[in-house]
């Protein structure tokens, strides 16, 4: 019988992993700082033994006197902890493993490798729903792929099952507070318990869940995904419980955070944790993940998504499933020596038989997808553009391109207020990257020259497309040529009423192909004003690298 330490072993998520580990078995030390309530929870499970155990001191002299074969720390939180207890187990030479979903603490653990590898001692971290399970998820959904384009997450707890004192520390370490996302083929930032959306989880047969509010939350697989997988995808996640005014009281506290008005949220823990507490009676007992992937099979594009709903309150338990599974490999010597992060160590078939006995359903669904903005609406002319105007504009889900590009802009306080309307980059030659970002058939474009950000969100219409700039749609009509397409404006609204044509811009637009680059130029002017704006340069696409590719 194997002996396994458990730190946080009477807590939220440590108490059902150490009932699972006693059940498969094993002796279990059920680990924390208070004796009462580890001698409590061990009164009910079998081969159970309490232990006081501080992870935040020196746990060396218990690990001496308890020689454990296995030590896991359920406690956390892991955000802005530092890696003692691993280290204390290369040291005794005792195997370690964790649930944590600290991104820093998870994505750094590589940083142990080469003492545990002398120590002969496995060490991993992150044997939870993130980034163990999504990781299994990813790879099952991305197996037969050429490459990955996108990966949107989305986890909805419960208000009944959405943890305790770590849960919420955690959640307001960096709610408001800058997230890096790899986005458009590059490093981006976004913001903690930001972008909110609200999302379907859904099912065959209607018993999914249906308009769940969630938000961005900053998990080891921003990180770890986009590495995992082929073709380097942009990588979100999202997450929230199931009460929408939980969401939108966090959302808007969040902003006090970006704002700068508050440093962070996480003095206000014991508050949130009380406020939580006094609404367990609201909501039922059901929660859902699902993982989003879109891909390309040859020239298909496809979406298949993996979802997952529990019932009666069993969310709660998933976390720990890859603990439990992981726990017996490292017992059993089917890891080697190391320090690693769980994101690639299992397949999704690890889950299923513990899936089975949960209240649990869990199903793969896939469609094609429709093709590109710019095919839908050139037809068949699209397939006949140069090469690399078409590689730029075959966007699925997100791509990146980047480049150089020269602005001149015109004078006066009309053209000073368009350019602050519609995000015109000052005059100058810039470096520029253009992020894509397709959602129900929209593209947005996001155009970063140097520090400056110039956004707009095109949509199809027949012939042509339709680009808006904040209130402001532009239409045009796609001309193609012998050597790229032209854009001939056709209509613009504001407020999505109707402008006169006498009064609008003259825009002149090409994308071309030279040197094996795609090309680009735009102007606009205006009647009276004259010279509005005029960007031109060229781009390549990224294909992941985050940089264009070298000069020819």
């Amino acid at each position: 019988m194997s002996r396994i330490l458990v730190i946080g072993g009477y807590g939220g998520f440590g108490a059902r992993l150490s009932a699972r580990l006693a059940s498969a078995g094993h002796s279990v030390l059920v680990a924390g700082r208070s004796r009462a309530k580890a001698t409590a929870f061990c009164a009910g499970l079998p081969d159970a033994e309490p232990l006081v155990l501080d992870r935040s001191g020196n746990i060396a002299p218990s690990l001496a006197a308890t020689r454990p074969d296995l030590v896991v720390d359920a406690a956390g939180p892991f955000q802005d902890s530092g890696y003692a207890v691993p280290a204390a187990c290369i040291v005794a030479g005792i195997p370690y493993l964790d649930l944590a979903d600290g991104r820093d603490f998870v994505a750094g653990i590589a940083r142990l490798d080469a003492a545990a590898r002398a120590a002969g001692v496995a060490i991993v971290s992150g044997a939870s729903s993130l980034p163990a399970l999504t990781g299994a998820v990813v790879r099952a959904l991305a197996a037969g792929l050429d490459r990955v384009d996108a990966v949107e997450a989305a986890l909805s707890a419960s208000n009944r099952a959405s943890g305790g004192a770590s849960v919420v520390a955690a959640i307001l370490s960096y709610a408001g507070r800058p997230i890096r996302l790899w986005r458009g083929e590059r490093w981006a930032t976004s913001y903690g318990w930001q972008e909110l959306r609200r999302v379907d989880f859904r099912l065959a047969g209607g018993r999914g869940l249906p308009g769940r509010l969630v938000a961005l939350v900053d998990v080891p697989d921003l990180e770890l995904l986009p590495d995992l997988l082929p073709g380097r995808p942009a990588v979100t996640f999202r997450a929230g419980t199931e009460l929408s005014f939980q969401m939108l009281g966090l959302w808007s506290a969040s902003w006090f955070v970006r704002w700068g008005w508050l440093n962070s949220l996480r003095p206000f823990a014991p508050l949130l944790l009380r406020l939580y507490r006094a609404t367990l009676g609201l909501g039922g007992a059901r929660s859902a993940m699902h993982v989003v992937l879109t891909g390309r099979a040859g020239k298909r594009s496809v979406e298949r998504i993996w979802t997952i709903v529990a019932e009666r309150g069993e969310g709660l338990h998933i976390p720990t499933l890859a603990a439990q599974i992981l726990a017996g490999d490292m017992l059993a010597g089917r890891l080697p020596a190391g320090a690693r992060t769980a994101a690639g160590l299992l397949s999704l078939d690890h889950f299923e038989p513990l899936f089975a006995g949960l209240a649990v359903r869990h199903e793969t669904a896939e469609r094609d997808l429709p093709p590109p903005l710019y095919a839908r609406a050139m037809g068949a002319a699209f397939d006949a553009l140069p090469q690399a105007v078409r590689a730029l504009h075959d966007v699925a889900a997100d791509a990146g391109a980047a480049g150089e590009a020269v602005v001149t802009r015109g004078r006066g306080p009309v053209v000073a207020l368009l350019a602050r309307l519609m995000g015109f980059p000052p005059a100058g030659r810039w470096p520029l990257h253009l992020s894509f970002a397709e959602r129900g058939g929209a593209e947005t474009w996001t155009r970063h020259y140097g520090g400056h950000v110039m956004r707009s969100v095109l949509t199809h219409r027949a012939g042509g497309v339709v680009e808006r700039f904040g209130p402001i749609r532009l239409a045009f009509d796609l001309l193609p040529g012998p050597d790229g397409l032209a854009m001939r404006f056709a209509g613009w609204s504001l407020f999505r009423v109707p402008l006169p044509r006498l009064l609008a811009p003259r825009i002149h637009a090409t994308e071309r192909e030279a040197g094996g680059r795609f090309h680009f130029d735009v102007s606009a002017s205006l009647p009276l004003v004259g010279e509005v704006v005029r960007y031109a340069g060229w781009l390549v696409p990224t294909n992941g690298a985050g940089e264009p590719p070298s000069p020819r």
